[in-house]
Protein backbone atom coordinates (compact mmCIF):
# COMPACT_ATOMS: atom_id res chain seq x y z
CA UNK A 1 0.00 0.00 0.00
CA UNK A 2 1.30 3.23 -0.55
CA UNK A 3 0.60 5.90 1.69
CA UNK A 4 0.10 9.35 0.51
CA UNK A 5 -0.07 12.80 2.88
CA UNK A 6 -1.48 15.70 1.43
CA UNK A 7 0.05 18.81 3.59
CA UNK A 8 -3.14 21.70 3.02
CA UNK A 9 -1.93 24.58 3.81
CA UNK A 10 -4.27 27.39 2.11
CA UNK A 11 -6.86 29.42 4.56
CA UNK A 12 -9.50 29.22 1.66
CA UNK A 13 -10.85 25.13 1.99
CA UNK A 14 -12.57 23.72 -0.42
CA UNK A 15 -11.78 27.54 -2.53
CA UNK A 16 -8.11 26.96 -2.61
CA UNK A 17 -6.37 27.01 -5.80
CA UNK A 18 -3.40 25.14 -4.20
CA UNK A 19 -5.38 22.57 -2.70
CA UNK A 20 -7.75 22.02 -6.14
CA UNK A 21 -4.35 21.59 -8.05
CA UNK A 22 -3.05 19.14 -5.39
CA UNK A 23 -5.83 17.25 -5.32
CA UNK A 24 -6.14 16.87 -8.96
CA UNK A 25 -2.05 15.12 -8.30
CA UNK A 26 -3.43 12.66 -5.56
CA UNK A 27 -5.96 11.52 -7.68
CA UNK A 28 -3.98 11.06 -10.46
CA UNK A 29 -1.67 8.85 -7.88
CA UNK A 30 -4.73 7.41 -6.69
CA UNK A 31 -5.88 6.15 -10.23
CA UNK A 32 -2.69 4.16 -10.42
CA UNK A 33 -2.54 2.68 -7.36
CA UNK A 34 -5.80 2.22 -5.71
CA UNK A 35 -4.60 0.56 -2.89
CA UNK A 36 -3.41 3.77 -2.16
CA UNK A 37 -4.17 5.85 1.58
CA UNK A 38 -4.57 9.21 1.46
CA UNK A 39 -3.93 11.09 4.77
CA UNK A 40 -5.39 14.83 5.11
CA UNK A 41 -2.92 17.33 6.85
CA UNK A 42 -4.62 20.91 7.26
CA UNK A 43 -1.59 23.16 9.09
CA UNK A 44 -4.54 26.43 9.95
CA UNK A 45 -4.89 24.04 13.28
CA UNK A 46 -1.62 24.42 13.96
CA UNK A 47 -0.14 26.99 16.29
CA UNK A 48 3.63 28.45 16.45
CA UNK A 49 6.14 27.23 18.78
CA UNK A 50 6.56 27.78 22.74
CA UNK A 51 8.95 27.61 24.85
CA UNK A 52 7.57 24.74 26.31
CA UNK A 53 7.35 22.64 22.79
CA UNK A 54 11.20 23.17 22.46
CA UNK A 55 12.11 22.95 25.75
CA UNK A 56 9.66 19.32 25.72
CA UNK A 57 11.97 18.39 22.35
CA UNK A 58 14.81 19.11 23.74
CA UNK A 59 14.32 16.68 26.77
CA UNK A 60 15.23 12.96 26.58
CA UNK A 61 11.94 10.98 26.13
CA UNK A 62 12.44 8.88 29.32
CA UNK A 63 12.75 12.17 31.37
CA UNK A 64 9.84 13.77 30.02
CA UNK A 65 7.16 14.62 32.51
CA UNK A 66 3.18 14.35 31.17
CA UNK A 67 3.14 17.94 31.02
CA UNK A 68 5.79 18.07 28.45
CA UNK A 69 4.45 14.95 26.66
CA UNK A 70 0.92 15.98 25.99
CA UNK A 71 2.63 19.55 24.82
CA UNK A 72 4.51 17.58 22.03
CA UNK A 73 1.42 15.58 21.31
CA UNK A 74 0.76 17.65 18.18
CA UNK A 75 4.41 17.55 16.79
CA UNK A 76 4.42 13.83 17.43
CA UNK A 77 1.25 12.84 15.38
CA UNK A 78 2.55 15.07 12.84
CA UNK A 79 5.86 13.41 12.54
CA UNK A 80 4.29 10.07 13.09
CA UNK A 81 2.04 11.06 9.53
CA UNK A 82 5.22 12.14 7.74
CA UNK A 83 7.64 8.92 9.10
CA UNK A 84 4.24 7.17 7.55
CA UNK A 85 4.04 8.37 3.99
CA UNK A 86 5.64 6.89 1.02
CA UNK A 87 4.92 10.20 -0.95
CA UNK A 88 3.87 13.66 0.20
CA UNK A 89 1.94 16.07 -1.80
CA UNK A 90 2.08 19.74 0.20
CA UNK A 91 -0.02 22.58 -1.36
CA UNK A 92 1.72 25.79 -0.70
CA UNK A 93 0.05 28.63 -1.88
CA UNK A 94 2.26 31.82 -1.74
CA UNK A 95 1.57 34.49 1.10
CA UNK A 96 3.54 37.59 0.64
CA UNK A 97 6.64 36.00 -1.22
CA UNK A 98 6.54 32.61 1.06
CA UNK A 99 4.79 30.20 2.64
CA UNK A 100 1.86 30.54 5.01
CA UNK A 101 2.52 31.11 8.63
CA UNK A 102 1.04 27.49 9.29
CA UNK A 103 2.92 25.73 6.98
CA UNK A 104 6.00 27.22 8.68
CA UNK A 105 4.56 25.99 12.07
CA UNK A 106 3.91 22.65 10.42
CA UNK A 107 8.00 22.71 9.27
CA UNK A 108 8.89 23.82 13.27
CA UNK A 109 6.60 20.46 14.47
CA UNK A 110 8.03 18.17 11.97
CA UNK A 111 11.83 19.27 12.11
CA UNK A 112 13.02 17.36 15.30
CA UNK A 113 16.77 16.49 16.09
CA UNK A 114 17.24 12.95 16.54
CA UNK A 115 13.98 12.06 15.50
CA UNK A 116 13.24 13.73 11.54
CA UNK A 117 17.31 14.40 11.57
CA UNK A 118 20.67 14.18 13.20
CA UNK A 119 23.68 16.10 13.82
CA UNK A 120 27.13 14.65 12.80
CA UNK A 121 30.87 15.27 12.40
CA UNK A 122 30.04 15.97 9.11
CA UNK A 123 26.90 18.02 9.36
CA UNK A 124 23.57 17.22 9.70
CA UNK A 125 22.01 14.03 8.19
CA UNK A 126 17.88 13.59 7.55
CA UNK A 127 16.26 10.46 8.80
CA UNK A 128 13.49 10.46 6.40
CA UNK A 129 14.87 9.10 3.63
CA UNK A 130 13.04 6.88 0.31
CA UNK A 131 10.01 9.34 0.12
CA UNK A 132 8.84 11.29 -3.02
CA UNK A 133 7.58 15.11 -2.25
CA UNK A 134 5.43 16.96 -4.76
CA UNK A 135 5.07 20.98 -4.11
CA UNK A 136 2.29 22.48 -5.52
CA UNK A 137 3.29 26.12 -5.13
CA UNK A 138 0.28 28.52 -6.48
CA UNK A 139 0.90 32.50 -6.54
CA UNK A 140 -1.27 35.41 -7.71
CA UNK A 141 1.31 36.72 -9.78
CA UNK A 142 4.85 35.78 -8.79
CA UNK A 143 6.62 33.30 -11.31
CA UNK A 144 7.35 30.47 -9.96
CA UNK A 145 11.31 29.85 -8.82
CA UNK A 146 11.82 33.59 -9.85
CA UNK A 147 13.71 35.76 -7.69
CA UNK A 148 10.84 36.56 -5.60
CA UNK A 149 9.64 32.84 -5.15
CA UNK A 150 11.01 32.18 -1.73
CA UNK A 151 8.65 29.46 -0.67
CA UNK A 152 9.97 26.88 -3.40
CA UNK A 153 13.48 27.18 -2.32
CA UNK A 154 12.26 27.17 1.25
CA UNK A 155 10.48 23.97 1.13
CA UNK A 156 12.97 22.15 -1.07
CA UNK A 157 15.65 23.05 1.89
CA UNK A 158 13.30 22.12 4.60
CA UNK A 159 12.52 18.71 2.75
CA UNK A 160 15.72 18.11 1.53
CA UNK A 161 17.28 18.51 5.63
CA UNK A 162 14.98 15.59 7.08
CA UNK A 163 15.69 13.03 4.19
CA UNK A 164 13.75 13.83 1.09
CA UNK A 165 15.95 15.02 -1.80
CA UNK A 166 13.23 13.68 -4.53
CA UNK A 167 10.86 16.63 -4.89
CA UNK A 168 9.01 18.24 -7.65
CA UNK A 169 7.99 21.88 -7.37
CA UNK A 170 4.35 22.08 -9.78
CA UNK A 171 3.89 25.43 -10.93
CA UNK A 172 0.22 26.74 -10.03
CA UNK A 173 1.38 30.44 -10.59
CA UNK A 174 -0.44 33.59 -12.39
CA UNK A 175 -4.24 33.04 -10.83
CA UNK A 176 -4.57 36.71 -9.85
CA UNK A 177 -3.75 37.42 -13.49
CA UNK A 178 -6.01 35.15 -15.50
CA UNK A 179 -7.17 32.43 -12.98
CA UNK A 180 -8.85 30.13 -15.81
CA UNK A 181 -5.52 29.68 -17.57
CA UNK A 182 -3.64 29.36 -14.15
CA UNK A 183 -5.52 26.46 -13.41
CA UNK A 184 -5.53 24.87 -16.72
CA UNK A 185 -1.90 24.96 -16.91
CA UNK A 186 -1.51 24.08 -13.61
CA UNK A 187 -3.02 20.81 -14.48
CA UNK A 188 -1.07 20.71 -16.86
CA UNK A 189 1.73 20.46 -15.00
CA UNK A 190 0.06 17.96 -12.74
CA UNK A 191 -0.48 15.77 -15.72
CA UNK A 192 2.87 16.12 -17.20
CA UNK A 193 4.77 15.20 -14.04
CA UNK A 194 6.25 11.61 -13.38
CA UNK A 195 4.07 9.35 -11.23
CA UNK A 196 6.25 8.14 -7.70
CA UNK A 197 7.40 4.91 -8.43
CA UNK A 198 6.45 3.24 -5.40
CA UNK A 199 2.98 3.44 -7.36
Amino acid sequence: MTNILHVNASVNGENSNSRQVASKLINRIVSANSSANVVERDTNVLTALTGEVVGAFYTPEENRTDAQKEVIAVSDKMVAELQAADVIVIGAPMYNFSVPSTLKAWVDLIARVGVTFQYTENGSVGLLTGKKAYVVVATGGVPVNSPADFASPYLKQVLGFVGISDIEIIDASGFAVNAEEAMARAISNVEAVALPSVA
